[in-house]
C-alpha cells in the first residue's frame, strides 16, 4: 500500500536536521520583520505601485493617473511603503519623485513575478 500523505506518518524527526536549521536560522525578530514586509506587500495597490516604480520613477500625480486613484489614496499607500523602506522620494521643485528604495526591492518584485509567471514579465533595466 502506497502512502500519498503530505504528512509524516508518525513523529520521527530527521537526526540533526532541526539543529542544523536552528544554527543557520535568522533571529525570530528578523523573521517577524520579514512577515510584516510580506503583509505590506499583500495589498494589491502597493504591488501595483512598486511594479510601476520598478519601470520608472514617478510622482504622486503619475501614479494617481496610472492607477485611477486619488492623490490622497496614493499618498497613503506611499507613506506605508516609505515606512517599510520600500520606496523613497526626492524633491524636484514642488514635485516629489518616487523610486524604489534600493535594488533589493526591485529584486523582490522580479523574483516574485518570476515565481508567479514562470519567468516573470520583462522589466526594463536601466531606463530610469
Amino acid at each position: 500500500m502506497t502512502n500519498n500523505s503530505a504528512c509524516c506518518t508518525g513523529h520521527n524527526p530527521t537526526p540533526g536536521a532541526v539543529e542544523q536549521v536552528n544554527k543557520k536560522s535568522c533571529p525570530e525578530e528578523t523573521l517577524d520583520d520579514l512577515a510584516a514586509t510580506f503583509k505590506i506587500l499583500g495589498e494589491p495597490v502597493r504591488i501595483k505601485i512598486l511594479h510601476a516604480l520598478s519601470i520608472s520613477n514617478l510622482c504622486v500625480c503619475d501614479l494617481s493617473d496610472l492607477l485611477g486613484m486619488t492623490h490622497s489614496a496614493i499618498s497613503h499607500q506611499l507613506r506605508i511603503l516609505r515606512t517599510a523602506r520600500m520606496v523613497r522620494f526626492k524633491k524636484d521643485g514642488r514635485r516629489a519623485i518616487y523610486s524604489l528604495n534600493d535594488k533589493h526591492v526591485e529584486i523582490i518584485m522580479q523574483t516574485a513575478l518570476a515565481h508567479m509567471q514562470g519567468d516573470g514579465c520583462e522589466i526594463p533595466q536601466g531606463d530610469k
